[in-house]
């Protein structure tokens, strides 16, 4: 069992690994910015580092910073949570030449699904549907508009390293090919130092599902189910749940026996998430796989109980799966709704700033996680999820009257948030009967 983990992250992520590790018996080491000094992961640890100023490049993407603040701090693990580094190829293995655990898969595992269009044809070898589309990266626009005529139109041009919806485009006819594929490029090289693209066919409407997987060194692969991800604006989630109201046992049994299997192909070991796109008529294709816990990761601690960020620390001290997949069993419904620092009528613009007054809800069936307080100053610098409300009931029903009353209950002033956002979409008519897709919030407005 690790010993001390410095956890390389801020917000409520680091909060929620702290909770897991002192559960545990492990000590942690908080890492922050001056812009985060009074955050509540730098009061809760058991220590506390500050590795620059408020820029991520000097702070939270500063891996020698936090790799000299591991050294000095004698801490054997890092916990990257996710976003930041919890997907740099070059800071797991870096964490491994200086002989600190790096609290996720191997580099080897990151880099080989970092890059979709590899991932992609990675999966299609071992059976798993993939979407139709380029086998590997595009060599030039040329090449682009040759495959989108062979493929028909609509196409997606999405980049090789991406990720949150950046470096894609979709084109529905030949002549915005040239456009959409310099776009798509020049912010593909802005967003993640690499302009490689690849080509898929564009499913309109589709529902996004994933599926949780954990895998141990010893071979061991299970899954934890499915999550309904469609509720998303500009392709961030902002609603999740699990199970997905869309999926059958019968789907539901194919969709999870194809992510163990793509997983248990590759030697997968730790947390991860396989993530399809299903289209109306059933069938579901390979998307990509992220190799890090998610911020939706509690809907399906929820309906498992299993403390994922425990199992993540547990394999990563070389311990093996303490359970089979037929020890696995769900029960209930669960669903998250995130909130964020925005103002939701004006164009989900960040409003960063001081919390006056803040008040979580309670009762059976709702957890919250969040880091912010009365007096909290949200600072600008970062992303503006400011918690997440996770409701749990013996079904949907029950899930979705707990969401009600939760959102009711929650008071944050001072600032505008995206509560009464989810509360509009929460009462849908539409949203109640399970019929939506990745397209609804453009239908709903």
């Amino acid at each position: 069992m690790l010993e001390k983990v410095l956890i390389a992250n801020r917000g409520e992520i680091a909060l929620r690994i702290i909770r897991a590790c002192k559960e545990l018996g492990i000590a942690t080491v908080a890492v922050y910015s001056e812009a985060d000094r009074d955050s509540l992961h730098v009061r809760f640890a058991d220590e506390a580092v500050c590795i620059g100023p408020p820029a991520v490049g000097s702070s939270y993407l500063n891996i020698p910073r936090i790799i000299s603040a591991a050294e000095v701090t004698a801490s054997d693990a890092i916990h990257p949570g996710y976003g930041f580094l919890a997907e740099n190829t070059s800071f797991a293995e870096i964490c491994l030449a200086n002989g600190v655990q790096f609290i996720g898969p191997s580099a080897q595992m990151i880099s080989l699904m970092g890059d979709k269009a590899v991932a992609k044809v990675t999966m299609q070898k071992t059976g798993v549907p993939v979407i139709p589309g380029s086998d590997g990266n595009l060599e030039d626009v040329s090449q682009a508009r040759r495959l989108a005529g062979e493929i028909g139109y609509p196409v997606m041009l999405k980049a090789a390293a991406g990720g949150g919806g950046r470096g894609m485009r979709i084109v529905r006819e030949e002549g915005g090919v040239e456009n959409a594929f310099d776009m798509a490029r020049a912010e593909a090289e802005a967003g993640f130092g690499s302009g490689e693209l690849y080509l898929e066919k564009y499913l309109d409407h589709p529902r996004h599902i994933e599926v949780q997987v954990l895998g141990d060194q010893y071979g061991e692969m299970i899954h934890l189910g499915e999550r309904e991800c469609s509720i998303q604006r500009r392709h961030q989630k902002l609603i999740e749940e699990s199970p997905s109201p869309a999926v059958d046992t019968e789907l539901r049994q194919q969709i999870c026996q194809s992510a163990v299997t793509g997983a248990k192909s590759i030697g997968y070991q730790s947390a991860g998430t396989v993530e399809f796109l299903l289209d109306k008529d059933g069938n579901f294709y390979f998307m990509e796989m992220n190799t890090r816990i998610q911020v939706e990761h509690p809907v399906t601690e929820l309906v498992s109980s299993i403390d994922l960020i425990k199992e993540q620390i547990r394999l990563a001290g070389g311990e093996p799966m303490r359970c089979r997949q037929s020890d696995i069993k769900l029960h209930g419904h669960a669903i998250e709704c995130r909130i964020n620092a925005e103002d939701p009528d004006k164009s989900f613009l960040p409003n960063p700033g001081h919390i006056t007054s803040f008040h979580v809800p309670g009762g059976p069936g709702i957890r919250v996680d969040t880091h912010a307080y009365a007096g909290y100053e949200i600072p600008p610098y970062y992303d503006s999820l400011l918690a997440k409300v996770i409701t749990h009931g013996s079904n949907r029903e029950e899930a979705l009257g707990r969401m009600e009353r939760a959102l009711e209950e929650f008071v944050v002033e001072g600032v505008k948030t995206t509560i009464t956002f989810h509360q509009r979409v929460i009462t849908n008519p539409d949203f109640r009967k399970g019929q939506f897709d990745t397209g609804f919030l453009e239908r709903f407005g």
